[in-house]
């Protein structure tokens, strides 16, 4: 998984079009990654009207690779509406997490999505969470943002990003307009 992550990190570097003297910036990030793998496991539910498997929120990670079985269940909010992802056998569903639109300057989006529950079969994942090193400097390459005119997200830490996610805010659509808000009062704090 950690070999697909960093070759759709190459990918998304290509579409960026960061190919100058930051070729391979998105793969230096994550040489020593610190991922997260989990298995989840959503039993029936008599009442799935009444709960979701995961309310809404956006993966505050970089990249999500899942893998899920054919029952079904993740949706995603698009055109203000949820809506269903269809499970293939052999896919793999590729979100993108609040990380990685910081380091592509607000180019790429995470996806808000959610996983509902059924009453006649339990729903089984696989997923992967790319993450960086918890003291690496994640910034949007200078590239990037010379070409947009305008730094997007400040200069922050997964650890600083991860901290306010466990402690302070959960990860929503506004996780990481929030966090931008809130990174300079929590260095102001530790001065």
């Amino acid at each position: 998984m950690n070999k697909l992550a960093h070759d759709l990190l190459d990918l998304l570097e290509i579409s960026l079009g960061v190919d100058g003297h930051n070729h391979n910036y998105y793969r230096k990030l994550y040489d020593d990654a610190v991922s997260i793998v989990r298995c989840n496991h959503y039993p029936q539910c008599d009442k799935p009207d009444l709960t979701f498997g995961v309310g809404p929120h956006c993966d505050p990670t970089t990249l999500t690779i899942l893998y899920q079985d054919l029952v079904g269940g993740l949706e995603v909010f698009v055109d203000n509406k949820w809506k269903s992802v269809q499970p293939y056998r052999e896919a793999l569903v590729i979100n993108i997490g609040d990380t990685f639109t910081a380091l592509s300057n607000g180019k790429y989006k995470s996806c808000l999505h959610r996983v509902s529950v059924n009453s006649l079969s339990r729903r089984l994942s696989l997923v992967f969470f790319l993450c960086p090193k918890g003291d690496r400097e994640l910034k949007a390459p200078q590239e990037l943002v010379e070409k947009d005119g305008k730094k997007e997200y400040p200069d922050f830490t997964w650890g600083e990003f991860l901290q306010f996610t466990q402690k302070n805010h959960r990860a929503d659509e506004n996780t990481l307009q929030l966090f931008t808000k809130w990174l300079p009062t929590s260095k102001n704090r530790n001065a």
